[in-house]
This record gives C-alpha cells, sequence and structure tokens, in this order.
C-alpha cells in the first residue's frame, strides 16, 4: 500500500492516457458499463464515475449524451483530465472514505479500474 501518487505520477498518468490498448478496455468496459446499467438511450441521466482516473470512462458517458461526476484518488490523473477537457466535472477524493452524497442524487454509477 502506497499512495496513489506512487503509482500514477505525472509521468505514469500521462502514458496510461495515450496508451492505445488501454483506451480500447477502457472505452469497451464503460460501453458494456451503460448496457448493465440499461438506460435508455434517450434519456440523459447524471452518472457517478468512481475511479475515473484521466476521464477515459467519462467520455463514454459523455459521448453517450449523459452527464457526469468522476471522483478519483489520484491528482496527476485528475490534473490529465483537466487537460484533456473531459466533459464531465471530477474531483479528488478517495472513495474509500464514502462519497458524501446525498441518496438519489445519482441515477447511476460506474467504476471501470478501481473497483
Amino acid at each position: 500500500m502506497a499512495p496513489a501518487d506512487v503509482f500514477y505520477n505525472e509521468s505514469e498518468a500521462r502514458k496510461y492516457t495515450v496508451n492505445t490498448r488501454m483506451i480500447s478496455i477502457q472505452t469497451q468496459l464503460a460501453n458494456r458499463a451503460l448496457e448493465i446499467l440499461a438506460i435508455p438511450k434517450s434519456k440523459s441521466k447524471l452518472l457517478l464515475d468512481i475511479g475515473c482516473g484521466s476521464g477515459i470512462s467519462g467520455n463514454v458517458l459523455g459521448h453517450n449524451n449523459h452527464m457526469w461526476l468522476g471522483l478519483d484518488i489520484s491528482r496527476a490523473m485528475l490534473d490529465v483530465a483537466s487537460e484533456r477537457e473531459v466533459e464531465g466535472d471530477v474531483l479528488l477524493t478517495d472513495m474509500g472514505h464514502g462519497f458524501g452524497f446525498r441518496p438519489g442524487t445519482f441515477d447511476g454509477a460506474i467504476s471501470i479500474s478501481a473497483l
């Protein structure tokens, strides 16, 4: 166990985000998560992306016309998400400490690589 920045420092966060294999896997898994949520395509929802990293999975949510809030423990990953100008909002937090949102705030949640 170590702080997130040991594993995802600025250099690692940038490598992760341009790795075509990682992008492909994250995109496929995010699309599958949306299928599992079974949200009608005509309905825009507010979704939570737990462990959003640099926003790869969030991009899938945005491309499917959903609004999203992403949470991640790595400041470096969130910095990359901000630089990429992802469509959702991102928040630095540790999911192990709870979320602090009222029940019913979100219409659904995904977590692609964090849980």
